[in-house]
C-alpha cells in the first residue's frame, strides 16, 4: 500500500514525509498490540452487518474465514504493519483484501476509523486488566501465606521513623495484603468503564445504516454500551485514564513495600535478607548486598503513579469529538501496564526467596519498644491513663525502664498482632474479584 493509498486518502493526495512521520510517531509500535482485537472487532462487525442485510451471507462467510486465519497469525507472533501501511486497522483490511478479493473492502461499512480504535482500545484494556489482576491476586496470596508462616516473629514497629511499638512479620506483611484488595476495588471500577462498546458510533455521531449495536455488544462480551455515539467518543482518553488510576493505585502498594524492603535489608535494620543472586554487589565495596530489584520497582512504580497526571494533561483541554492528541494515550499507557505487571512479578519473585531474622527486638535499641505495653498493664491494675503514661514516662527518662516481652503479647482484637483476621482480608479479596465480570 503505497503513502498515497491510506484508507482516508483523496485521489492526488500525498502529505510529506515529514508530516506523516511526525502524526504517525510512534503509533505502528501501540498498534501491533492491538491487532488480535481489531480483528475481533471486525468478525463482530461484520457478523452485524450480515444480519441487518449490510453484507451478503457468502461475503460474511469468506471475511470471517480469512479474519480467523489472520487471527491465528497474529496469536502466533506472524503478524507486522508494513512499511508503507499506516495502523494496524489498514493492514488487517488491506491482508483481507489480498487475498480475497474485493469482499475485504466492505468490512468499513457503517464504521469510522475512530470507533474501530475506540472498540481495540477497550478490548485490549480490558484484557490488560484481567492479566494485571490475576499477577496482584497471586501477589496477595503469597502475603497471606507468608503473613501466617511469620505471624509469630516480631518486628520493630515506626512511626516518624522512630522506634515505636512492637508489630510483627505477619501484621506487616498482611497490612500490604489488605492494601491490595483496595487497590483492586479502584482497577474494577475502571473495568466497569472499559467493559463498555462503542462500536457502531462512527465518528461520534451515529450512522444512517441499521446498524445493530446491541448485537455487537454482545458478541464482544461486553458488558454494556457507551449509548450516546458522541459520548462513545468523549471516553476515548477519558477511560485510558480511569484506567491508570486503577493502575497508580496498584503501584502506590507496590512503591511502599519496595521501600519498606530496601529499608528492612540496610545493616542497621537488619530485618530481612535475600540470596546474593537477587541482589547487586559493588565494583569496589566487596562486603555489598544492594536491593536493586526493590529500588527499580520503586522507581518504575512512582513513575506508574505519575501516569493518570500525564493523560490529564494530555486531554483535558478538549473540546467534545475526536481529536488526533488521543493517539498519543497509547504510547503513554500501554508501557505503564507491561511495566505494572513486570513489577508485580518481580515483587513476588523477591518475596518468594526471603530471609526474615528471628529474634530481632533482643537488640538492647528496642527496650522502649515496649513502653505502651507497660503502661497498659498499669491501667489493666487500675491506674489511670494519665498517670500509668507518667509513671513509665520518668522510668524512660532515668533509663530505668525494663519489660520482659517474653511472656507473650495479649493482642487479641480484631486486626492486632494476635488475630491478624487474614481468613477476613481473604474474603475481601474475594468479594472485590467477583467484580471483574
Amino acid at each position: 500500500m503505497s503513502a498515497n493509498n491510506k484508507l482516508w486518502s483523496k485521489e492526488n493526495t500525498s502529505p510529506s514525509q515529514r508530516v506523516e512521520a511526525f502524526t504517525v510517531g510512534r503509533d505502528k509500535e501501540f498498534d501491533v498490540l492491538l491487532a488480535e482485537y481489531d480483528v475481533l472487532g471486525s468478525l463482530a462487525h461484520t457478523e452485524m452487518l450480515e444480519k441487518v442485510g449490510l453484507l451478503s451471507p457468502e461475503d460474511r462467510v469468506v471475511i470471517h474465514g480469512e479474519l480467523h486465519h489472520i487471527l491465528q497469525e497474529i496469536r502466533a507472533g506472524h503478524f507486522a504493519i508494513e512499511k508503507d501501511i499506516e495502523d494496524v486497522h489498514s493492514q488487517v483490511e488491506w491482508l483481507l483484501t489480498q487475498r480475497i478479493g474485493e469482499a475485504g473492502k466492505k468490512i468499513h461499512s457503517g464504521r469510522s476509523r475512530n470507533d474501530q480504535v475506540a472498540v481495540d482500545i477497550k478490548l485490549y484494556l480490558r484484557a490488560e486488566i484481567q492479566k494485571t489482576k490475576e499477577e496482584v491476586k497471586q501477589l496477595f496470596d503469597l502475603l497471606i501465606s507468608l503473613s501466617e508462616q511469620y505471624k509469630e516473629q516480631l518486628l520493630p514497629g515506626y512511626t516518624h521513623l522512630q522506634i515505636a511499638m512492637p508489630s510483627s512479620f505477619g501484621l506487616w506483611l498482611g497490612a500490604y495484603a489488605e492494601s491490595l484488595v483496595d487497590d483492586l476495588e479502584v482497577l474494577a471500577a475502571s473495568w466497569q468503564v472499559t467493559n463498555k462498546n462503542p462500536l457502531g458510533s462512527g465518528a461520534g455521531y451515529g450512522s444512517s445504516f441499521p446498524l445493530n449495536r446491541t448485537l455487537t455488544t454482545e458478541l464482544l462480551h461486553f458488558g454494556s454500551m457507551n449509548y450516546n455515539s458522541a459520548y462513545a467518543q468523549m471516553s476515548r482518553g477519558k477511560t485510558e485514564k480511569i484506567v491508570s488510576t486503577g493502575l497508580a493505585t496498584i503501584a502506590g502498594t507496590l512503591s511502599k513495600l519496595a521501600m519498606d524492603c530496601c529499608l528492612y535489608i540496610n545493616q542497621n535494620f537488619g530485618f530481612i535478607s535475600f540470596p546474593s543472586e537477587l541482589t547487586t554487589g559493588s565494583s569496589i565495596m566487596p562486603h555489598k548486598k544492594n536491593p536493586d530489584v526493590f529500588e527499580l520497582i520503586r522507581a518504575k512504580c512512582n513513575r506508574i503513579q505519575a501516569t493518570p497526571n500525564e493523560l490529564t494533561l494530555l486531554i483535558n483541554n478538549l473540546p467534545s469529538g475526536y481529536h488526533r492528541d488521543l493517539q498519543l494515550t497509547k504510547e503513554i499507557l500501554f508501557p505503564a501496564i507491561e511495566e505494572l505487571k513486570a513489577c508485580l512479578q518481580m515483587t513476588r519473585l523477591m518475596l518468594s526467596h526471603m530471609t526474615v531474622k528471628a529474634d530481632i527486638l533482643r537488640d538492647e535499641k528496642y527496650r522502649h519498644l515496649f513502653s505502651v505495653e507497660a503502661v497498659n498493664e498499669l491501667v489493666n491494675q487500675g491506674v489511670p491513663f494519665r498517670e500509668a503514661y507518667k509513671q513509665v514516662g520518668n522510668l524512660i527518662d532515668k533509663g530505668d525502664f525494663r519489660y520482659d516481652y517474653s511472656k507473650g503479647l495479649h493482642h487479641t482484637h480484631e486486626g492486632s498482632l494476635g488475630n491478624l483476621y487474614n481468613d477476613q482480608i481473604a474474603e475481601a479479596m474475594g468479594k472485590v474479584l467477583g467484580k471483574f465480570m
